[in-house]
């Protein structure tokens, strides 16, 4: 009897260790407002989740566990999971990061000054030269006989094709609204969908042009996060999965990801 309370006592503290729990919270800014698409990983496990629309997360973590919120153009921070967020919202803070202005060229405006003004944007002496001779020409005195009746060898009769209905043209119309009407309608996607969109780009996409650059897997799902937020691929790309127009996008996203931040 007393071997099975043993037994009994150690099963619980098993379940107790091996069992994962759930936490969750809402990330905002320093304004207090819900930051959506924040990416959420569980370093000690390597499960990720994503915020919703309103910075409200849900992740699979024990006590003591690392988690980790990344959001493109804010500092990344760690938490560690206590026992208090077992039981009661995780709230967490992103701040903004410092970004650089870009160079700002500064071009010259008009004064109102007649004499600095033509110095500054008047024509080119080339053009000045060949205004100047035109308008001498103009004010001459005609020397040169008056040009006669005789049809011009570039005069061209009436168009009379013109005026009629061009039926290639309307049924090319017809064509484009047949298609716009029986394609799937674009809507914004849910926070579910979203994730699934994502997840299934890791699964089918090529992703070597990332790795090649060295991004490790915490970096790359930063970075289709990022993707994801600047041309809409959830939202154009989830209903109809084109794997060819998607890897362009991300080549595309990644042109200007890799200017901004360092990879």
């Amino acid at each position: 009897m007393k071997s099975r309370c043993i037994l009994f006592i150690l099963l619980l503290f098993c379940i107790n260790i091996f069992s994962q729990q759930k936490i969750t919270g809402k990330i905002i800014d320093e304004n207090g407002i819900g930051l959506s698409s924040v990416l959420i990983k569980n370093i000690k496990t390597n499960q990720n989740s994503y915020s919703d629309s309103f910075g409200n997360f849900t992740i699979d973590a024990n006590e003591n566990d690392e988690v980790r919120f990344v959001k493109d153009s804010y500092y990344r921070t760690d938490r560690k999971v206590t026992k208090d967020n077992l039981s009661n919202l995780m709230n967490v803070l992103l701040i903004r990061a410092e970004t650089l202005i870009q160079e700002v060229k500064i071009e010259k405006k008009m004064t109102g000054n007649l004499a600095l003004d033509s110095k500054r944007f008047g024509d080119a002496k080339d053009l000045v030269k060949v205004k100047a001779g035109l308008g001498d020409y103009m004010r001459s005195p005609l020397n040169e006989p008056l040009p006669t009746n005789e049809v011009s060898k570039t005069f061209k009769g009436h168009d009379f094709s013109a005026g009629q209905v061009d039926l290639f043209g309307v049924f090319k119309v017809a064509k484009g609204l047949v298609k716009k009407a029986t394609e799937p309608k674009i809507t914004k996607p849910t926070y579910n969908e979203t994730q699934n969109f994502i997840n299934e780009v890791k699964q089918k996409i090529n992703l070597n042009f990332l790795t090649s650059y060295g991004l490790n897997e915490e970096q790359i799902d930063h970075f289709l996060i990022y993707a994801n937020d600047t041309r809409q691929l959830a939202k154009k790309y989830r209903k109809t999965f084109n794997i060819v127009e998607i890897e362009s996008e991300l080549k595309t996203a990644f042109a200007l990801y890799n200017r901004t931040h360092k990879v």
